[in-house]
């Protein structure tokens, strides 16, 4: 009972807070610690539990880029929140070199807090804006993470056509651009239609199944996704596939490929949000 009191107090305190300053506010409870924006959405989700588990779907989601990219060694992580997909990429591709890039002091003073790795030879945080990054930048990656939100949504500069066509020469040869997306994002279709100007037909956009997102996925080469047969090959290769999804996403990407923009519709009820047509 104490401890249902105190998670009880600290999300009357989180609903008492104003968030309207665009500073990170952090929700401990019990069980779990979270970082938020405003009231209505959770930037971050951390289990203390199991403080690596991918708890959002989204995060999960997007780590499909291995069924596109299986061996990557670079990936580029704009935008680190609580440092979710970071952790998890840390541990379970020990392999990879990992540069997170995040626009806000105040969340990366919270690492510890989210129990975000310090920095070493193969993970490295940088306190930068992520389009100056990656338009400016001379590196070159595997995989592109994109998941940044300020206060408003994403920044208006890392959805244009200048940013994905930057991303684009920064991708190796196999290179893989993963972008996350609200569904009640007014611009999501404006979004997609900028993604296909830049990368063609080589692109997908994924519905995510238990959370409110869609995940877009673009590759560096003009081939179409791979068969069924290769996607559900690279499943097999990873042993926390399962954890992950890996075969729905699989499923889902093929649904998904060139995802023509004119199939979402929007729907006003309760919460505007966008879905996709059959």
């Amino acid at each position: 009972m104490d401890e249902d009191r105190t998670s009880y107090d600290a999300f009357v305190k989180f609903l008492s807070t104003p968030m309207n300053d665009g500073q990170p506010f952090v929700l401990e409870t019990q069980h779990a610690v979270s970082l938020h924006f405003d009231h209505s959405g959770t930037q971050s989700f951390m289990s203390l539990s199991d403080p690596e588990k991918l708890a959002l779907g989204y995060t999960r989601t997007m780590m499909g880029f291995l069924l596109l990219q299986p061996a990557p060694e670079h990936i580029c992580m704009i935008g680190l929140g609580g440092g979710s997909l970071a952790k998890y990429c840390y541990r379970h591709l020990p392999e990879v070199a990992i540069d997170a890039v995040e626009i806000n002091p105040e969340v990366i003073a919270l690492r510890d807090v989210f129990r975000i790795p310090a920095d070493d030879a193969r993970f490295k945080v940088t306190c930068a804006d992520g389009a100056d990054y990656v338009t400016k930048g001379r590196f070159r990656t595997d995989v592109i993470l994109l998941d940044a939100f300020v206060a408003e949504g994403t920044p208006s500069r890392c959805v244009d056509v200048a940013f994905f066509a930057a991303c684009r020469e920064r991708l190796a040869e196999r290179g893989v651009l993963v972008i996350n997306f609200t569904d009640d994002d007014p611009a999501l279709p404006l979004h997609l239609e900028r993604l296909k100007s830049v990368f063609g037909a080589s692109y997908a956009v994924v519905r995510c199944g238990d959370d409110s997102n869609f995940v877009a996925f673009a590759w560096k080469s003009d081939s179409r996704l791979p068969s069924w047969r290769v996607l559900f090959e690279r499943v097999a290769l990873f042993a926390f596939a399962d954890e992950l999804k890996l075969s729905a996403t699989a499923r889902r990407l093929k649904e998904g490929e060139c995802l023509d923009a004119r199939r979402l519709n929007w729907h006003a009820q309760g919460c505007g949000h966008w879905k996709i047509s059959v």
